[in-house]
């Protein structure tokens, strides 16, 4: 049973991790309906982890684009060689950026995880973030419906809004918020296209996924027992699986749409597990 509730685990971070509608978020209350045989501190490290199956989906869509090194001229790109080889210097400007704009998120997220992780990662705390954000989505949209962007592609986003898309990622850091949606959302405030926001943040959760991942494992201590491995193997294996359709339709989606119908999700998902817990009480 715990294969299949980590199959169904995966399948809901791989939707929630790209959509702006909070994965940490829908992972929360998915553990009181989808509960694993694990202890506390496994769970808690199975729902960071879990997010590096659907970041490898990233690397896989987008290599290209993030891959730095090449041996041969590509056209498209301006280069720095490295001796027998080349840097892609786009590619490597790209890098400084997300750098930069991961910043805020390490400074915070890093020395107060433990204090986030106690007092925050609650249900009303999540609806709270989910409703709030739903909002604001729903007004800037209205606001931007018109509106022409200034930043059209990564390649336009200088060090300055890296850093500022960076301060509105810092947000995710409360449960509910979603990483991708706060990244979005205030890319889309300081002037950057839902596309250029969307590929951006998935560039930024490259690094701030496997860095996560990677505290968790150190504090959970790699002591696996029985089948807890196979169970996290296969949770990442279908978050990857999912990530890669999700993603894939979110790009497609917010070229033609905006942002509207998840605020709307978001409103509605936060009033019924508001409604949800307050009943069973």
């Amino acid at each position: 049973m715990d294969i299949i509730k980590s199959i169904i685990l995966g399948i809901i971070e791989g939707i929630t991790e790209w959509l702006p509608i909070s994965s940490t978020g829908h992972l929360i209350i998915a553990d009181e309906f989808i509960k694993l045989s694990a202890n506390a501190d496994f769970k808690e490290m199975f729902n960071v982890v879990i997010q590096l199956g659907a970041i490898l989906a990233v690397v896989v869509i987008y290599f290209k684009q993030m891959w730095p090194f090449t041996s041969k001229k590509e056209l498209g790109y301006s280069y720095i060689s490295k001796g027998n080889g080349y840097f892609k210097k786009d590619v490597m400007d790209m890098w400084f950026k997300v750098i930069i704009a991961i910043l805020p998120a390490a400074i915070i997220g890093i020395p107060f995880d433990d204090f986030f992780e106690e007092h925050f990662h609650n249900y009303i705390v999540v609806a709270a973030a989910l409703i709030i954000y739903g909002i604001l989505f729903i007004i800037i949209e209205k606001k931007n419906k018109s509106k022409s962007f200034k930043v059209n592609s990564i390649a336009e986003i200088d060090y300055k809004t890296a850093f500022a898309i960076g301060m509105f990622q810092a947000l995710s850091l409360i449960p509910g918020t979603s990483r991708s949606g706060s990244t979005i959302l205030g890319a889309i405030l300081i002037g950057v296209s839902r596309v250029a926001a969307a590929e951006f943040s998935f560039y930024m959760a490259v690094p701030v996924m496997f860095g996560a991942s990677f505290i968790k494992l150190l504090k959970f201590g790699f002591n696996f027992e029985g089948n807890e491995l196979i169970i996290l193997a296969i949770g990442m294996l279908s978050a990857f699986a999912v990530s890669v359709i999700a993603i894939k339709f979110l790009i497609n989606y917010i070229k033609k749409r905006d942002f509207q119908a998840f605020g709307y999700y978001r409103i509605v998902l936060g009033i019924i597990i508001i409604c949800y817990f307050l009943i069973k009480k």
